[in-house]
């Protein structure tokens, strides 16, 4: 065997992994594990600019925004044509759309459920053609905790994720007979700018509306949250637990990782609905 022919064989071996939202947070860090794990990883974000960091790792920085389809189209024509395949798809990308339902605009309602489900979705569509073909894949939906809890003020970014939920249960079914695995990870609160950009959605919603004193309690948790190492996990903790997801054998059909994910998971399995609304009622209290 020449040495062309080694490179091929190797190139046979490798799995690709596109992950999206990997500018920051969960998905830089599930980039940088699974790159680690010897994967060619694709790392989508809006913008390309803060995905500089990470092509000196060798990983392929990726300009995509999944709101919008062509951006979509172009990212995983360019991997298939790069590399043949893609073997995971890590949909991470999502933002928290806060504020108290009479006060969001429905135009950033639906942009909630753009980003967070429908562009999920469509890249599902793209990819799942080539690996159903291979009768092999795996899809990780990066879910929350908020798709099985909920909060005040937070109606319509808890929709989309309990809609991540149902359309990864009913996807794992019908894509099981074609080999692909489909997989939820729950976090819970992280250490991320995501709960920045959810608390200042908050305030310019609804800081200054009949519903101000709740932005304002909702708002100090969700700052708290992505600040404070008591509150909120690391989210290179997270990113572990996605590359373990997509790499294992035998994947779990849920993984929940990350502060608070497991005590209320439980809490809210356990309680019935007007207890489990104290237990929520009391986590946003005024402490002050």
């Amino acid at each position: 065997m020449d040495e062309h022919d080694r490179d091929a064989g190797k190139q046979d071996l490798d799995q690709v992994a596109l992950i999206t939202g990997a500018s920051s947070g969960i998905g830089e860090a599930a980039a940088r594990e699974l790159r680690q794990r010897g994967y060619v990883v694709y790392a989508a974000g809006r913008r390309a600019d803060r995905l500089a960091g990470l092509t000196g790792l060798g990983i392929h920085a990726l300009a995509m925004d999944v709101s919008d389809d062509a951006s979509m189209r172009a990212g995983v024509a360019r991997i298939i044509g790069e590399q043949g395949r893609i073997d995971v798809l890590v949909n991470n990308a999502g933002y928290g759309s806060y504020g108290a339902l009479e006060d969001v605009d429905l135009a950033e309602a639906r942009y909630q459920f753009e980003v967070n489900v429908f562009g999920l979705a469509r890249l599902i569509q793209l990819v799942v053609p080539q690996m159903r073909e291979r009768r092999s894949g795996r899809i990780v939906n990066i879910s929350s905790m908020g798709g099985k809890i909920y909060e005040p003020l937070g109606a319509w970014y808890h929709a989309t994720k309990f809609a991540v939920e149902g359309l990864s249960d009913s996807l794992r079914l019908e894509l099981r007979p074609f080999g692909i695995d489909v997989v939820i990870v729950e976090p819970g609160a992280i250490r991320t700018e995501w709960a920045d950009i959810a608390a200042d959605k908050l305030e310019k919603t609804s800081g200054a509306t009949a519903y101000a004193d709740q932005a304002s309690r909702v708002s100090s948790v969700l700052r708290a949250m992505g600040t404070d190492p008591r509150r909120a996990t690391d989210p290179a903790v997270v990113g572990g637990v996605i590359a373990g997801a997509a790499t294992t054998r035998r994947p779990r059909t849920r993984y929940v990782t990350g502060f608070g994910a497991r005590p209320l998971l439980l809490a809210r399995r356990v309680l019935p609905d007007r207890g489990f609304d104290r237990v929520m009622s009391m986590a946003f209290r005024r402490t002050s």
